[in-house]
C-alpha cells in the first residue's frame, strides 16, 4: 500500500467539523479499525505526522483533531477545561467515529483519554497514554513551596488584562519554543523548523492569548490515579525517562491503581515529554504490535 507523505497526507485530509457554532479542524484517513489521536497542550494534529502513515499502512482508520483552542480549530473565548474537550472528544465520535476506538493520547490528550475510556466505555476499544499528565494544571500541593509561589505569580501575570498580552507575546517567539522543546526533547534531531513552526503557527491566530490564559487558570481536573481504578478497557502507558515535566516515577506507580488486568506499562529510555514525536522509531512499533493484539 502506498501511503502519501506526512505534509500531504495532513493537508489532502483535513476537513472541518462544527460543534457547538465553533469550527473544528479534523482529519480522517485510511481503512480498517479506528484510532482516535489526541493531541497535548498547544500541539495538534501536526504533531502525530511521523505516526498517521505508520498506522494507516497498518490497517488502521485513523482520526486526528485540533482540540478547541489549538491548531486550526476555532479559539473562542470560553473557560476551558477538561471537562468542555471531553465533551468535544465525546461529540466527535458519535458524529464521525461510531464504533468503538482506540484512544492515542500525549500529556494532556493522554489524561483525556483515560477521561473517557472510563467515564464512556462503550466508545472505546482501549487506549494508549503517552506521557500522561497529571492534570490540566498543576495543584498546589504537588509543588514545593518556592516554586508554589513562582507558578502562582506566573498564572497572575499572563491572565492580567494588562502584563497576559505581553507575557504570552514572549513565551510564544519561535526561539522560546526552541528553548522549550530542548528541555522535554531528549532527540535534537526532532526539534526541527517544521516542528517550531507547527507550535508558533497557530499561537499567531485571534484569539490564542485568551485560551491560553483561560487554560493556565482552569481546575486541574480528576487525577489519573482516581480514573485507573475505575478502568474497563485494556490500557497501554508509554513513558519517556528523561521526562522533566511528567516524571515517570508517577507513571510507575500507575499498576497499584489499575482495575483492569490488561494494563501494562512500558518505560522509554532517553526520551523526554513526546516520545512519539521525540522517537517515532520506538513508539510506532510498540503502539502496532499492541493494536494487533487488541484491535483487531
Amino acid at each position: 500500500m502506498t501511503v502519501l507523505s506526512s505534509p500531504q497526507l495532513l493537508d489532502s485530509h483535513a476537513a472541518t467539523w462544527s460543534w457547538q457554532g465553533h469550527q473544528i479542524r479534523f482529519m480522517a484517513v485510511g481503512s480498517g479499525p479506528p484510532v482516535l489521536l489526541v493531541h497535548g497542550f498547544g500541539a495538534s494534529i501536526g504533531h502525530w505526522r511521523k505516526n498517521i502513515p505508520v498506522l494507516v499502512e497498518s490497517g488502521y482508520r485513523v482520526f486526528a483533531l485540533d482540540l478547541l483552542g489549538f491548531g486550526a480549530s476555532d479559539k473562542p473565548a470560553l473557560n476551558y477545561s477538561l471537562d468542555l474537550w471531553e465533551e468535544l472528544l465525546g461529540d466527535f465520535w458519535q458524529e464521525q467515529v461510531g464504533q468503538p476506538a482506540v484512544l492515542v493520547g500525549n500529556s494532556i490528550g493522554a489524561l483525556l483519554s483515560l477521561m473517557i475510556t472510563v467515564h464512556a466505555p462503550e466508545q472505546v476499544a482501549g487506549a494508549i497514554l503517552l506521557n500522561c499528565a497529571g492534570g490540566l494544571n498543576h495543584r498546589p500541593d504537588e509543588l514545593p513551596p518556592p516554586l508554589r509561589f513562582v507558578m502562582g505569580a506566573f498564572t497572575a501575570l499572563v491572565t492580567s488584562p494588562w502584563f497576559g498580552p505581553f507575557v504570552f507575546n514572549q513565551v510564544r517567539q519561535p526561539a522560546r519554543i526552541r528553548q522549550s522543546l530542548t528541555q522535554v526533547y531528549s532527540n535534537p534531531e526532532a526539534i526541527t523548523d517544521e516542528l517550531v513552526e507547527l507550535l508558533y503557527r497557530p499561537s499567531c491566530d485571534p484569539g490564542a492569548q485568551k485560551v491560553f490564559a483561560s487554560i493556565l487558570s482552569a481546575p486541574a481536573g480528576p487525577q489519573p490515579e482516581d480514573l485507573l481504578q475505575q478502568l474497563q478497557r485494556p490500557l497501554l502507558v508509554l513513558w519517556g525517562e528523561t521526562d522533566p515535566w511528567t516524571p515517570i516515577k508517577r507513571g510507575r506507580g500507575f499498576h497499584q491503581y489499575a482495575a483492569d488486568p490488561r494494563f501494562q506499562f512500558v518505560p522509554l529510555p532517553d526520551t523526554g515529554h513526546c516520545p512519539h514525536d521525540d522517537r517515532p522509531e520506538q513508539v510506532n512499533p510498540l503502539i502496532i504490535n499492541w493494536l494487533a493484539e487488541h484491535h483487531r
